[in-house]
């Protein structure tokens, strides 16, 4: 009865750390290579674009909304986008990425707010991204580490989720369209 006992307890044990391991799994880039229309960063990220988007805090409460204007360019294979976020209350922030390719399929991006820099991957169409990202909060900048994922919905729109954690705890989550300006 003991053997029975032990090899039901280790065969529930497995089960529930597979079923644990398989929820916590995140999707990667690669899986949405079918997709279409296809994200071609170059294309998108040239030229004028808006953004709209709420943030949320981590019990998912819209805490601030916004708009953004960004500016897109390209020279040499190695882009510049240049935003310009306007919140509800009046805030402003810049931000400039530069997205570098590297030898990977991949792009290097680096902003003024980032700290090191993070790595695009792009299939499909979608676009996934990770960063800390420094952000002020009650009067100081905190680090934050954001994973971006970003879906071409249309050709000319973007949708993009955001992810913030601090010490492994969800703090934020981002919610934004963006659109290319005729």
């Amino acid at each position: 009865m003991r053997s029975f006992w032990h090899s039901s307890v280790t065969k529930i044990s497995t089960l529930i750390c597979l079923i644990f391991l398989t929820a916590c799994s995140t999707p990667d880039v690669s899986m949405y290579a079918k997709n279409e229309p296809k994200f071609d960063l170059e294309s998108f990220f040239s030229g004028p674009l808006s953004a709209h988007g709420i943030l949320k805090n981590r019990s998912g409460e819209v805490i601030r909304y916004f708009n953004a204007t960004l500016e897109g360019s390209w020279e040499e294979g190695v882009g510049t986008l240049a935003e310009v976020f306007v919140f509800d209350d009046g805030e402003v922030q810049n931000r400039t990425w530069t997205m570098t390719p590297n030898n990977k399929g991949t792009y290097t991006a680096t902003a003024n707010d980032v700290v090191g820099s993070g790595e695009v991957n792009i299939s499909g169409n979608a676009l996934f991204m990770n960063y800390v990202l420094q952000v002020p909060y009650d009067g100081d900048v905190i680090e934050v580490n954001v994973d971006d994922r970003m879906y071409m919905v249309k050709d000319g729109v973007v949708m993009n989720e955001s992810v913030m954690t601090k010490f492994g705890f969800e703090v934020g989550y981002l919610s934004i369209v963006i659109q290319k300006n005729p």
